[in-house]
């Protein structure tokens, strides 16, 4: 898999942001595709941080019942990856490229 179109993006939620600043843990929006050797290798490569342990959870998607026969989609599914840096790697900034 083309490391660059592993990670998509950060988790901003109020749990997310807290495991920051205590426990260098990182939740992470990652392709469907992407194994948890993807997303080392793309920590590594692209942002310049060593993990300790990546953690994957498929978000499963939300659907909500109109009329007789028709659903709509609120929140579509997603996968995501809770990720622990090293204690001697720098912070996590998505903003800064390698």
């Amino acid at each position: 898999m083309d490391l660059t179109r592993v990670i998509l993006g950060p988790v901003v939620t109020e749990k997310a942001e807290h495991q920051k600043v205590g426990a260098k843990t990182y939740a992470l929006r990652v392709s469907s595709q992407a194994t948890k050797v993807d997303i080392q290798a793309a920590l590594k490569r692209i942002y310049d941080v060593d993990t300790v342990s990546v953690r994957i959870i498929r978000t499963g998607g939300k659907t909500r019942a109109f009329g007789r026969a028709r659903t709509m989609q609120k929140r579509h599914p997603y996968k995501k990856a809770i990720v622990q840096l090293a204690p001697e790697s720098k912070a996590l900034d998505l903003t800064a490229l390698k």
